[in-house]
């Protein structure tokens, strides 16, 4: 297969590239930032692509949402994407033929890296069982994740308390309140938006819960 590989570690980098081609793999590009990812593929449209989640200049999702756009531009594209963590804002988004997810801790063997690699390239789905634990566990109740404290606030945002009035509620300052908010909002995994659209977001999460 050729191969676009995508890690922001040189010598994670190298080391599969060199993996890739002792199993007579082609790698095509091997590159340590998102756009240069994007434009590898434009230049070689490779067979599959391998991509780090965690990518300059942020180190937060960068390899997963270039992922995204390569997958929007060709849905057919397969993706094996490696991370240290369940990425949980777009994994689901991306899931589907083609893809693959795997966390790097959890990789015992080579050859189960190559052979995921393959499925994935074959149009088969690969995805580490404690990503699907953890997805399970997100659709069950998103807000087991939630402190009893930020659960006090979000049943008083559900009432319409304004800030102000939540922080009179509980004998808190109005800073304190910002920050349980702000926390809430992180851990329900809502999408970008205004900070008045993403407070009814949460409090319809809190109302199905």
């Amino acid at each position: 297969m050729r191969v676009v590989l995508a890690e922001d570690s040189v010598l994670l980098r190298e080391g599969l590239a060199g993996l890739l081609e002792r199993f007579g793999h082609t790698v095509d590009a091997a590159v340590a930032d998102a756009p240069a990812l994007v434009a590898a593929v434009e230049e070689h449209a490779p067979d599959v692509v391998v991509t780090d989640v965690r990518m300059p200049p942020g180190f937060t999702d960068e390899g997963l949402r270039a992922a995204l756009t390569l997958r929007r531009a060709r849905p057919e594209l397969p993706v094996l994407v490696l991370s240290q963590y369940v990425q949980q804002a777009y994994v689901e988004e991306i899931m589907g033929p083609g893809i693959g997810y795997l966390l790097k801790d959890r990789i015992g063997h080579v050859a189960e890296f190559v052979d995921a690699l393959e499925r994935v390239a074959a149009g088969g789905t690969v995805v580490d069982p404690e990503v699907v634990r953890q997805l399970l566990a997100k659709r069950r109740d998103p807000l087991q994740r939630l402190t009893p404290r930020e659960r006090e606030v979000l049943a008083l945002v559900a009432e319409g308390r304004s800030n102000a009035a939540i922080a009179r509620a509980l004998v808190v300052t109005d800073a304190a309140v910002a920050k349980h908010i702000a926390g809430i909002l992180a851990k329900l995994d809502l999408p970008p938006a205004e900070d008045d659209h993403r407070r009814v977001l949460a409090v319809l999460a809190y109302l199905r819960g």
